[in-house]
């Protein structure tokens, strides 16, 4: 897709999968492309209908939210675009996990009982839940991998106020605890997650995509403790077939190493994964809407007033 430019633009930023247009100095506008990314890198094809997914299943996300903290999202005139307001992002993520895995799990593996000055228990397996559910923040890298910091050290360092930064854990355990109820309800388990949070003036405003696939963990309920209790693999939702795919077809991101082929099945077959992962999240039949990028441009203009 093109750069679009909007009336009012002063700035654009292209990420790995989403376009960023800022609107004057208050406002952005988030494109939803059909991007996908894995290892850092941006695989060749593009997903039909993954922008369409991730947008609306965020958007959804955040009205079912919004009474639990304000959030930056104002509209969301076409299927992969969300307007809303520009804040003043906190240089930290907020990883909210409920079970021992993935980053945890292997930082427990290694002996290891605190992660981000958070202590562990002792005599957990790999997908437990914990007793409550932990906060790991990272920090916010401007080029290359995040990484883990105490809460100590963020508020040592002076990168978020301590005032502050004990309203971002009230908001990431309540949106957590939201997310878990929206999940069960659809026969999920939400196991991790992260947000993101910024200001405008004094108040604190939830920033970014919410609960979505790429942002989030999630595990199949349905025989979750037998699994756990047999030692098995608990079966995912979320992108990790395509790691998955790229990991058996020789590919992590590395220097020298090169992407395998995305024939026309696959990627329809990731595309398909993409509308089940919507479905199954959030509840309702997608409905596809391939807008060209006049129809966008025009809509953004409209809404943008």
């Amino acid at each position: 897709m093109a750069a679009f430019s909007f009336p009012g633009q002063t700035n654009f930023y292209r990420g790995k999968v989403r376009d960023v247009y800022s609107i004057h100095q208050d406002r952005l506008v988030m494109v939803a492309s059909d991007r996908i990314s894995a290892f850092d890198v941006i695989l060749p094809r593009p997903i039909p209908f993954k922008g369409q997914v991730l947008n609306q299943i965020a958007a959804y996300m955040l009205e079912a939210t919004r009474d639990i903290c304000p959030n930056w999202l104002q509209s969301t005139p076409a299927p992969t675009v969300s307007i809303g307001r520009r804040c003043v992002p906190f240089r930290v993520e907020m990883v909210v996990r409920g079970n021992l895995t993935g980053h945890a799990w292997r930082t427990y593996a290694s002996g290891l009982r605190t992660l981000c000055g958070v202590p562990l228990p002792e005599g957990l397996k790999e997908n437990d839940y914990f007793p409550t559910p932990v906060i790991t923040p990272s920090t916010k890298a401007e080029a290359g991998h995040d990484e883990d910091i105490s809460r100590e050290e963020i508020i040592r360092q002076g990168i978020v106020p301590e005032t502050d930064y004990a309203q971002l854990e009230r908001y990431a355990l309540q949106l957590f605890a939201r997310g878990r109820e929206i999940a069960a309800r659809q026969g999920l388990i939400l196991v991790d997650t992260k947000y993101e949070f910024g200001k405008i003036g004094d108040t604190v405003y939830l920033m970014d995509e919410v609960h979505t696939p790429d942002s989030s963990r999630y595990f199949y309920a349905e025989g979750f403790d037998e699994r756990q209790r047999l030692g098995e693999r608990q079966q995912q939702l979320s992108k990790e077939f395509v790691r998955e795919w790229l990991i058996a077809n020789n590919f992590m991101g590395k220097e020298g190493q090169t992407v395998p082929e995305m024939t026309d099945e696959w990627v329809q077959t990731i595309s398909q994964r993409y509308i089940d992962l919507y479905e199954k999240v959030i509840g309702l039949e997608f409905q596809p809407e391939p807008w060209s990028e006049a129809a966008i441009y025009e809509a953004v203009v409209k809404a943008l007033g």
